[in-house]
């Protein structure tokens, strides 16, 4: 477990939130804020987030709608303990359970959910520097295939149900593939930094047996100036929206 001294209190949402999170493990940043945006979960329904972390996303979904089932699978121990704290600092019901999602936990097996989203590692083994951290390094680096997180969260999903991953945008054609094998109306919203930026991120959402067409969105723009400037404030209004406000990101349904 993480001492004190080993932590930072973070604001999110504004400071809506506030996550203690390792001072040099897994930093969450805009990321999981994102993937909570574009999870159309309303009041009443269930939730499972795949690798939760500290817990921003599915706490950031939570501030959002009010009334939630929401449940976490990690797999690192010090991390769950995290989650739990922060949800009961914020004042939101969130079950942490510990497991490796490749090895579902019993008390997983025989629960459905409506939605199921999952902010996997972006590198596969082998790809870029290992880093020092050795929690960091196990949350960049996939040790299981990104094909089975998203297996393995159709399999947790009811009928009708969606899942929605965020993930690096040249996994796509990957993430694409799995899920053929049972989603569909899938859309695809790019992740751009800058107008006329290559997209670095994409947010994917399928449903469960669904038969929609597929959709290829326009993207979201984070930044409105041109270039990067270490004191500017440049998040564009829908930015501003979905990280500082809590906006939902509506994925074209």
């Amino acid at each position: 477990m993480f001492s004190e001294a080993d932590l930072t209190h973070d604001r999110f949402l504004d400071g809506r939130l506030m996550i203690w999170q390792p001072r040099t493990g897994y930093r969450a940043a805009m990321d999981p804020v994102l993937l909570a945006a574009a999870c159309a979960a309303q009041s009443g329904q269930s939730v499972l987030e795949l690798g939760c972390g500290a817990g921003v996303a599915s706490l950031c979904l939570g501030r959002r709608v009010e009334g939630l089932d929401l449940t976490g699978l990690e797999l690192q121990p010090a991390y769950a303990d995290l989650a739990r704290r922060n949800a009961v600092t914020n004042g939101i019901a969130l079950e942490v359970l510990e497991g490796d999602l490749a090895r579902m936990p019993d008390t997983l097996r025989g629960r459905a959910f409506d939605h199921v989203i999952a902010n996997p590692p972006y590198f596969p083994p082998g790809q870029g520097t290992a880093a020092r951290d050795t929690g960091r390094e196990q949350a960049q680096r996939e040790a299981t295939p990104l094909s089975d997180w998203v297996r393995h969260g159709l399999k947790r999903l009811k009928p009708g149900g969606w899942i929605t991953v965020i993930q690096n945008a040249d996994r796509l054609p990957e993430l694409l593939s799995a899920l053929s094998q049972g989603a569909g109306s899938i859309a695809v919203l790019p992740i751009v930094p800058r107008a006329g930026r290559a997209a670095g991120r994409v947010l994917v959402q399928g449903r469960k047996t669904g038969r929609g067409a597929f959709q290829l969105l326009a993207p979201l723009v984070l930044h409105a100036a041109p270039h990067h400037a270490a004191d500017a404030e440049d998040l564009t209004e829908i930015a501003q929206d979905v990280l500082r406000r809590g906006a939902e990101l509506r994925m074209g349904r």
